[in-house]
């Protein structure tokens, strides 16, 4: 386990609380568990260094002036080993841009990578078992809209994750 003073951060949108009890569901549902650790989101970030701790927070506070994004879950997407719900969130992608400046000389390849947001409904599970999740789960599953209220800032624990500080969008920006 690492020492939480250098343990990377993560940022990711919060989800409204109906969505987070549907999705959340749907993640304990099918995700393997003993591989669910963490709740269901929407990853901005997966790797920000730990000293840069004030500079990510400060970021954060200055993205989070404007009004709370809409998301909209719309489709189900194969993962191979798992599946996702696909977001639709114009209102965040600015958002994630801005940030992707502020954070630009710290940023790991994998958060280089266009932004594709998503809710990770199934991971490393077997090849079959995604298949069947994803007719099983795409028989019934029909787009719903909710918003982010809030980013949330993590530190990863090699593993689960602590919960550093919640950013709520005040609606104030332009």
């Amino acid at each position: 386990m690492l020492a939480t003073s250098e343990a990377p951060l993560l940022v990711t949108a919060e989800l409204e609380p109906e969505a987070f009890t549907r999705l959340d569901g749907l993640r304990r549902r099918y995700f393997p568990p003993e591989r669910n650790v963490i709740p269901a989101h929407v990853s901005l970030f997966h790797h920000l260094p730990a000293r840069e701790q004030d500079a990510v927070e400060a970021a954060l506070e200055v993205v989070t002036e404007r009004p709370a994004p809409g998301l909209r879950f719309a489709t189900l997407r194969s993962l191979g080993r798992g599946m996702a719900v696909d977001v639709e969130a114009p209102g965040l992608a600015p958002v994630h841009r801005e940030l992707s400046r502020a954070y630009a000389e710290w940023l790991t390849p994998q958060d280089r990578q266009p932004f594709r947001p998503h809710v990770t409904l199934m991971n490393k599970a077997t090849v079959e078992e995604a298949k069947a999740a994803l007719v099983e789960l795409g028989a019934d599953w029909s787009a719903f809209d909710s918003h982010a209220p809030a980013l949330l800032l993590w530190r990863y624990l090699g593993g689960p994750w602590e919960s550093v500080r919640r950013f709520p969008f005040t609606g104030r920006a332009g």
